[in-house]
C-alpha cells in the first residue's frame, strides 16, 4: 500500500514509459539474507502487461552463483531528478520518477539470448545494433520476468 496515493503510478503502460527513460536498474539478490544490490545495463520486451527485463554480463561472478542459489530478485530504477525549491517557504522537494518491483531472474537459453541482446540495445541505440558471434557467444544473458511492480513520480 502506497503512502502517497498523489504520486502513484497505476498504469503499467505509465510505468513501462518510465523505465524506457532510465539508464540503470539496480537488481538486489539474497546474499545468505542480505541484499545483494547491482546496477545493471538493462532491456525490456513486453507482452501485454507482462514485463520482462534483460541483463547482460560475463561468464562468471557473484551474481551468478546468488542466481542458482535464489532466483528471486527485486530491482529499482529511477529517472527524471530535480530539485524542486520553494525559496519562499524555505522548503524543496526532490522531482522523480521511480519504478520497484521483484520477480524471478534466470540465465536466457542460447536460442533467447539474441533477441534478448537487441532488446537491451533498444534500450540505448535507436537503430539495430549488429552483433559478432563470438562476442554473442562469450555473454551470459538474464531474464528476470517481472510478478510485481508499482510506480511513483512526483514531477511539480
Amino acid at each position: 500500500m502506497m503512502r502517497r496515493k498523489d504520486r502513484e503510478i497505476t498504469s503499467v503502460i505509465e510505468m513501462v514509459e518510465v523505465m524506457k527513460k532510465c539508464d540503470v536498474c539496480r537488481v538486489a539478490l539474497n546474499n545468505n539474507g542480505y541484499p545483494y544490490i547491482i546496477p545493471l545495463n538493462f532491456g525490456i520486451k513486453t507482452e501485454g502487461e507482462q514485463i520482462t527485463l534483460y541483463f547482460h554480463g560475463a561468464d562468471e561472478g557473484k551474481k551468478y552463483e546468488l542466481i542458482r542459489q535464489d532466483n528471486r530478485a527485486s530491482f529499482e530504477m529511477d529517472c527524471s531528478h530535480k530539485l524542486i525549491a520553494d525559496r519562499d517557504g524555505c522548503r524543496c522537494t526532490m522531482g522523480y520518477e521511480s519504478i520497484v518491483g521483484r520477480g524471478r531472474i534466470e540465465i536466457v537459453s542460447e536460442e533467447e539470448k539474441r533477441d534478448a541482446l537487441c532488446a537491451l540495445m533498444k534500450q540505448y541505440h535507436e537503430d539495430d545494433f549488429p552483433f559478432r558471434e563470438e562476442v554473442v557467444s562469450r555473454t551470459t544473458v538474464m531474464k528476470l520476468t517481472v510478478e510485481e511492480i508499482s510506480g511513483k513520480r512526483n514531477l511539480k
